[in-house]
């Protein structure tokens, strides 16, 4: 139903796949002129222009997914999104900001450097150059349908890589298929990247005058029950947002929760040799790594001792004004 076309991006995972079926495009790619000179020889190539597609689906808020929505709302779609994932690409930067804001803060408490958390959080403002803001048309809740080539497509709310992800599922030629986004790659263990807790106040719900209240999501615990309810679905098969199809999700969504337990028991182990903190655990886990995988590092490291201490096994306390982890007594 979904033909892919490869689009090429600046980050260090390399293109991404948008999917086209009739006059719908899900995920058209980054806000560059070579991903849109990408795009259109691809719309090209099937007989189509920027303006005879009616709709873009998005699948989370990420730069190499939807940047390209703004430009083809200006030829005439519609964008369809999440509500939390329409609040986010309304205004990337704001919610940049806002990211900013809290992650200085908690790198810092969590034992790394004011000046090297700065550093670190500075980075992805390169992102905005490819992230021009876009307004959503239709914003689509867990379980609502959207029609594609004729087709009901189904919006399913998943948890683990970024707020208000997306997959959208449908039924072709006998066999029940999603479009993941990131959720679920071939050859790649999705980040489960940390989040701030959600705003509160602010028009866009993502901005940077939004007050931090409440807690952070606690985000590799919820990507471990998303991933489980898929696998006990038994798709017969994937299309993600970079890479090759995935024509086994159960067996795929199975390698990446045995990945995440084995990592989990590595940073119990790191843990039992006495109060830690997540920098420290991130630097056990990946040695030598470079500033600016600083942010991945940390989301990893933070993800599994969420995970632990859901099950009771590692407690945090503060020792010095810095959070430290010790085995639970």
């Amino acid at each position: 139903m979904f033909t892919r076309l490869s689009i090429p991006t600046p980050f260090q995972v390399g293109p991404v796949n948008a999917y086209l079926a009739g006059r719908t495009l899900v995920d058209p790619g980054p806000g560059s002129e070579e991903a849109w000179a990408a795009l259109l020889d691809g719309l090209e190539a099937r007989g189509l222009g920027p303006t005879d597609v009616e709709q873009v689906l998005v699948t989370h808020p990420h730069p190499d997914h939807f940047g390209l929505a703004s430009r083809l709302r200006e030829e005439g779609a519609r964008v369809v999104a999440s509500p939390t994932t329409a609040e986010v690409i309304a205004d990337f930067g704001a919610r940049l900001d806002y990211e900013q804001s809290y992650f200085v803060d908690m790198f810092e408490r969590h034992g790394m450097a004011r000046e090297t958390a700065e550093t670190v959080t500075d980075l992805p403002e390169v992102f905005l150059k490819v992230a021009p803001g876009v307004e959503t048309d239709r914003r689509l809740e867990d379980g609502e349908t959207v029609e594609v080539a004729d087709t009901g497509v189904t919006a399913e709310a998943v948890q683990g890589h970024a707020p208000g992800e997306t997959i959208f599922t449908f039924e072709t030629d006998a066999e029940l298929r999603a479009i993941v986004g990131d959720h679920v790659l071939a050859d790649i263990t999705p980040n489960p990247l940390l989040q701030p807790p959600v705003p509160e106040e602010s028009a866009s719900g993502a901005g940077a005058s939004a007050p931090i209240h409440g807690e952070r999501p606690r985000v590799l615990p919820a990507f471990n029950r998303s991933l489980a309810t898929l696998r006990d679905r038994e798709f017969d098969r994937f299309l993600p947002g970079h890479r090759e199809e995935i024509p086994n999700p159960t067996e795929r969504i199975d390698q990446i929760l045995d990945a995440h337990e084995e990592r989990t028991e590595n940073v119990k182990e790191i843990v039992a040799d006495g109060p830690t903190t997540a920098v420290e655990v991130m630097e056990e886990l990946f040695n030598d790594l470079p500033a600016t995988e600083y942010f991945s590092g940390m989301s990893e490291a933070v993800g599994h001792l969420d995970v632990l201490d859901e099950r009771g096994e590692v407690d945090a306390r503060e020792q010095g004004g810095v959070v430290v982890w010790e085995v639970a007594a």
